[in-house]
């Protein structure tokens, strides 16, 4: 495949692992990712970033390759996390239902489309089930096939946010009724979610709560596109963001910070900037006197994933997550 056709045809996978304390295990994860059987490196892939969150006791590996391969590289990684992430011991504040929480696809070059997103979604789910004996998947976006329920609503209809979900009460989409030792996992497909989370300076968990029920995109003045929690982390309260694309144009015509955009298969897309969210949960946060302690990405926005990608690719560098901070510093 030539530089400009590869570039073209660039996912990305933000893979969710429910581990995050025993940082040699998830690397083993991200590796997993990037060679083969043989110890040979995988052509056409990267490991752009690694997130591991303490409290959270979760991780998130943002994958970037072919979108006609990337699920080559997606599937062993779960397998290696599902090999050993056992979910009866597990223990963080974040909620989670599965050793392998999340699996999304996301389309980065102009030549992928939703259909692409879709097949390598589905190849994981079923790769997953048919090689981890006991492992189970709910399918959401656009692998939704017959609803294309987003995320957020399939979060609620298996329980994901409740602390101890039933698992027996559960029916799987692809593989065998849910267990506990793998618990559920969550695979699927759709134009890119960024995740944005703003650090306030308090431990009431009941204030973070307001604001993410006044920032959320079903709030009456909340930001489109944006979905909330309010969870205690590191001594203070974090306002954690999954801040999904929204076809067309800025919502109401936002242009003051401008809002992102990209193109997938010929209709426009755009989200939310970070600076938008920050500023505000600091409006939201200063009405009750608390003030904003700082923002982090976890892993990129879509257009910094593309292009530190295509320079990964371009350089043959797959363990780039070792590399990133100097190379954009």
């Amino acid at each position: 495949m030539t530089s400009g056709t590869l570039r073209s045809r660039l996912a990305a996978c933000l893979l969710n692992v429910s581990e995050a304390r025993r940082t040699d295990l998830v690397e083993d994860v991200a590796k997993a990712a990037l060679y083969d059987a043989k110890g040979m490196q995988r052509k056409e892939t990267t490991v752009l970033n690694i997130f591991n969150d303490q409290d959270y006791n979760r991780s998130v590996i943002t994958i970037v390759a072919s979108v006609d391969s990337i699920s080559d590289a997606v599937l062993p990684a779960c397998q290696e996390a599902c090999a050993r992430i056992d979910m009866r011991g597990h223990a963080g504040v974040h909620p989670c239902m599965g050793s392998v929480d999340l699996i999304p696809i996301y389309p980065l070059g102009e030549a992928v489309g939703q259909r692409d997103c879709v097949q390598q979604a589905l190849a994981v789910a079923r790769g997953l089930t048919e090689t981890v004996r006991g492992a189970s998947v709910f399918l959401f976006g656009w692998a939704d096939a017959a609803l294309q329920r987003g995320l957020a609503r399939r979060r609620k209809e298996t329980g994901w946010f409740r602390k101890s979900p039933d698992l027996r009460a559960l029916t799987a989409d692809v593989g065998p009724p849910p267990r506990e030792r793998y618990g559920l996992t969550g695979v699927g497909a759709s134009p890119y979610v960024m995740n944005c989370n703003v650090s306030i300076d308090t431990q009431d968990v009941a204030v973070g709560r307001s604001i993410a029920a006044a920032l959320r995109a079903s709030a009456p003045g909340g930001l489109p596109g944006v979905q909330v929690l309010a969870l205690p982390h590191e001594g203070a309260v974090e306002i954690a963001c999954n801040v999904e694309s929204v076809a067309g144009a800025a919502p109401g015509g936002r242009t003051d910070p401008p809002w992102p955009r990209f193109v997938v298969d010929g209709r426009p897309y755009c989200h939310a900037p970070a600076a938008l969210i920050t500023a505000r949960v600091a409006e939201l946060a200063g009405q009750w006197g608390v003030g904003v302690k700082g923002t982090a990405l976890v892993g990129f926005t879509p257009q910094e994933c593309r292009g530190l990608a295509e320079l990964a690719l371009s350089e043959g560098i797959g363990e780039f997550w070792r590399e990133q901070r100097r190379i954009r510093m």
